[in-house]
């Protein structure tokens, strides 16, 4: 796996300082929130939306509570069907299987339509070694692709923090074309170069949206035909996703398509909602002549049976990376893995070990807005502090953070202590501060106060006020 969120604060100057990349994120900003809130205001007007956010938090609980038994119903059912259903433990194991499913039926291409799995597993990498050319076919992954296997800034819309200009230039760099910036003629420069590779690839790649256990089927839901022809056309179909995806019923799965667009891009409804079960029959026009199943964990088993059992419960909807102000202003690639924003922040350290990702659990303000429009009541900000207390137990942090923390904790459970060293402290801030009452650098702690200016504080506490106000009500209760 090439995680690179250990560099997070690195990254993050970076972007920052990327001038075009503001300019680009500054323009996307809200767009998905003001959608989302419309789509959701259009739901609750014959809805109850709380109750619906309820059910797919329960829909989800109820999986991963007895995963191992829904995954065994799904496999059957699959199978019965004429699917064959594979296991991988990690992302080296996926690479394996597809490359030996693919050497098995001949493959020489494969298109592929979004997986953020085969993002976790770089597979596109694996099929290069493989002498397989994978060429992608959702258009922000393409994009992404063609510009040297650029990793995605979002979940939803992976190409969100490049302009019109750039993918034009990209385009022309690409293939050989004049530059043009008008949507409508890149799009359609983008599908003459990819239609030709729908018809003569022999296997075809998707992610999953959902497993219905009941049926053996994966839903698929895309805002590009491109799903449905790389689903399709080729004569061998591969899912690759989780297994935690899986959902028990088709009902249960119609619960969860009502708040997964609406969340997701301010949809009712996404474009294509496709439901697969099994391979081509003899009477199908069309459809795969083999379809396999690959099931990941990749620590997800783990995860199921720990604290952190709630972020499992994640439809990959996007909403929480979209309200957020940290990820508004760094954007996706900072995150330095698959999975950006607050659901990242979370994920990438579970999913790679604490060590890999020390900065993620930090990389929010704790505003809460993650988990209230999250469609399925992740706790988000709960499961952030949660990470931070882990690594403060397993010595994560910098010493001098634990040292800070320990004086704090010793000060907080003495409070004559605490009284003192708060008046000595605010004595000292409100020198720092001088007459212009605002700290401009606060030496031990200098990047609080690097982009920001800090307030000085009240000269006197509240316990001191408090004691003033009560000694001034016994003098007067006394007169």
């Amino acid at each position: 796996m090439r995680v690179q969120s250990i560099h997070f604060k690195q990254r993050v100057s970076e972007k920052l300082a990327d001038a075009e990349l503001q300019h680009n994120l500054q323009c996307s900003r809200g767009k998905f929130v003001d959608k989302r809130a419309h789509a959701m205001a259009e739901l609750a007007e014959w809805a109850d939306l709380a109750a619906l956010r309820d059910a797919a938090q329960e829909i989800r609980d109820r999986v991963l509570a007895d995963l191992d038994l829904w995954l065994e119903r799904f496999e059957a059912e699959a199978t019965r069907r004429g699917a064959t259903v594979l296991w991988a433990r990690d992302g080296a194991e996926v690479c394996r299987l597809t490359v030996d499913i693919a050497r098995r039926h001949g493959v020489r291409k494969v298109v592929k339509s979004k997986s953020m799995l085969s993002e976790e597993a770089a597979l596109n990498q694996a099929l290069t070694a493989a002498g397989i050319q994978p060429v992608e076919t959702d258009l922000g992954e393409y994009i992404l692709q063609i510009n040297n296997n650029e990793p995605p800034s979002h979940i939803v819309a992976p190409v969100v923090h490049k302009s019109k200009e750039e993918i034009s230039r990209l385009f022309a760099q690409a293939h050989q074309r004049p530059a043009s910036s008008d949507i409508h003629e890149m799009t359609r420069e983008a599908r003459e170069v990819l239609r030709p590779h729908f018809m003569t690839a022999e296997m075809g790649i998707s992610g999953g949206n959902f497993l219905v256990a009941e049926t053996g089927s994966l839903a698929l839901v895309t805002n590009e035909g491109n799903g449905r022809l790389v689903t399709t056309l080729p004569k061998v179909h591969v899912a690759i996703t989780g297994i935690e995806k899986v959902v028990p019923t088709l009902e249960d799965l119609s619960v969860l398509m009502r708040l997964l667009p609406r969340s997701a891009t301010g949809q009712t409804i996404s474009n294509y909602f496709s439901v697969l079960t099994g391979p081509k029959r003899a009477e199908d026009t069309d459809g795969p002549e083999h379809m396999y199943f690959i099931l990941v964990d990749n620590g997800r088993a783990e995860l199921a049976a720990s604290d952190y059992a709630a972020m499992l419960r994640c439809i990959r909807c996007g909403a929480c990376m979209n309200h957020c102000p940290v990820y508004q202003t760094v954007g996706g690639q900072a995150y330095g893995w698959v999975y950006p924003g607050p659901m990242g922040s979370v994920l990438t350290p579970l999913l790679t070990g604490l060590q890999q990702a020390p900065d993620l659990p930090h990389a929010s303000t704790l505003c809460g807005q993650c988990a209230a429009v999250c469609p399925v009541n992740i706790p988000l900000p709960q499961l952030l502090r949660q990470l931070r207390e882990d690594q403060q137990t397993q010595g994560l942090r910098p010493p001098s953070e634990r040292l800070l923390l320990k004086i704090w904790s010793w000060l907080a459970r003495h409070p004559r202590a605490y009284a003192i060293a708060s008046r000595m402290l605010a004595g000292y801030l409100c020198w720092l501060a001088g007459s212009a009452g605002r700290i401009r650098l606060l030496t031990p702690l200098p990047e609080w106060t690097q982009g920001r200016d800090l307030p000085a504080p009240a000269r006197d506490s509240f316990r001191q006020q408090y004691a003033q106000r009560l000694r001034q009500q016994r003098k007067g209760a006394r007169q």
